[in-house]
């Protein structure tokens, strides 16, 4: 896990990724954020070497490649899975088959898409103050 790399966003929804834009402005969040609208794009970029990202905000319901998908490439990929990325997922699709899949391929958190920016800052705030606090193997020298 890298705390200054990049926050990946995968949402293919205009709106949802324009009000986390205003959320993480609103808080002055330092991250740079890549947007990706499915998640083949956003594998490629993380696939790349100098591609180290802080964390992972994906929706569950996306074109060519869904989070679940992903996040199940990520953890096999013995290269994807040393760079310790946090893998969240952002849904309005929950139900409790969906939860338990996310959480059977480990994903670190899983939340209901906040309908208002003030619940959305609330829960960006306590997403980002816990990841920047935790320690990774990685972040040993």
């Amino acid at each position: 896990m890298n705390k200054n790399g990049e926050i990946i966003i995968i949402e293919d929804d205009e709106d949802d990724q324009e009000m986390l834009e205003e959320v993480f402005n609103k808080l002055n969040h330092p991250n740079k954020r890549v947007y990706f609208i499915d998640g083949e794009a956003a594998l490629e970029y993380l696939r790349k070497p100098n591609s180290h990202p802080f964390i992972i905000l994906s929706d569950i319901n996306l074109p060519k490649l869904d989070g679940l998908k992903l996040k199940e490439k990520l953890q096999t990929d013995a290269e994807l899975s040393l760079k310790c990325i946090p893998y969240l997922f952002f849904s309005t699709a929950v139900n409790q088959q969906v939860v338990i899949d996310a959480y059977s391929n480990s994903a670190q958190g899983f939340f209901i898409k906040a309908t208002s920016i003030e619940e959305l800052t609330d829960s960006i705030t306590i997403i980002m103050n816990y990841w920047k606090k935790c320690a990774a193997p990685n972040n040993f020298k």
